[in-house]
């Protein structure tokens, strides 16, 4: 790994792992950054484990051949389907946002008890539930398909979607559940529900942002943050326009330079 300022590749589906970007920024300034979405075959959630794995391992190699150092696959169903494979198809460290979020929600929970939310598939894969298990964490997952789009369309604090989050929640802190004292976000649009999910869970309840969490393992790798402002290289299968829209809010800040590609 080069001896002045790392590069870190970051692989998503679309723009959601922008707010894995959008920590590993402010936490390890001293690296510069490969951002790679997969715009143009999002959703991954509903396609095999096989297709993912093809898919990520694609991008994963374009990032490593582009200069990355170090790899963090944002992306909650990737880490969860297919993790494995995209580590054995690159020959450069890689890091999920599964185990990460786990180990943080460990680090809080004094119930041993948690509720994980993300999209279907992460939910179907029970990533999440196996990973928490391996701490001692008894876990209850919900899928929130709504969610998405919701923040997609900006409705971030929208009463629409403050009623949403209470049919899907409510129910979750309740019964068998009711002592439950975590929330993990297990989708990287989650991060930008935080303050209405603060008001919809009870209070009682730590809310672990998978992005947060992954964003520390990275910083205790790379060592005390140095001076410097890291850069930043963006990536999309897609349309760059829409990606740079859509992306500003997930990364809090202007992009700039979306480089279109086209891999197989």
């Amino acid at each position: 790994m080069s001896a002045q300022r790392p590069v870190i590749g970051v692989f998503d589906s679309g723009v959601g792992g922008l707010t894995v970007l959008r920590e590993l920024m402010q936490r390890v300034p001293q690296a510069d950054y490969l951002y790679f979405g997969d715009t143009a075959r999002l959703p991954y959630g509903s396609k095999s484990v096989e297709t993912v794995a093809k898919y990520a391992i694609g991008a994963a190699r374009y990032l490593q051949g582009h200069g990355a150092e170090y790899l963090v696959v944002a992306c909650n169903t990737a880490s969860a389907l297919a993790l494995d494979a995209i580590a054995k198809g690159v020959n450069i460290e890689v890091l999920g946002v599964i185990d990460p979020g786990a180990q943080a929600a460990a680090a809080v929970s004094r119930a041993k008890k948690a509720v994980v939310i993300a999209t279907e598939g992460t939910v179907g894969s029970h990533a999440y539930q196996r990973a928490l298990a391996r701490h001692g964490i008894q876990a209850e997952e919900k899928a929130c398909p709504l969610f998405v789009p919701l923040v997609e369309e900006g409705w971030t604090e929208h009463e629409v979607t403050e009623r949403v989050a209470h049919i899907y929640l409510d129910a979750q802190f309740a019964g068998e559940f009711a002592d439950a004292d975590t929330l993990v976000l297990g989708c990287t649009h989650y991060p930008l529900l935080k303050p209405l999910l603060r008001r919809v869970v009870p209070e009682k309840v730590a809310i672990v942002d998978s992005a947060e969490a992954t964003a520390g393992v990275v910083a205790a790798k790379f060592g005390a943050a140095a001076a410097g402002s890291p850069s930043v290289r963006f990536f999309a299968t897609d349309s760059v326009e829409k990606f740079r829209r859509a992306g500003e809010k997930f990364l809090g800040r202007r992009i700039e330079g979306v480089e279109h590609v086209e891999i197989e």
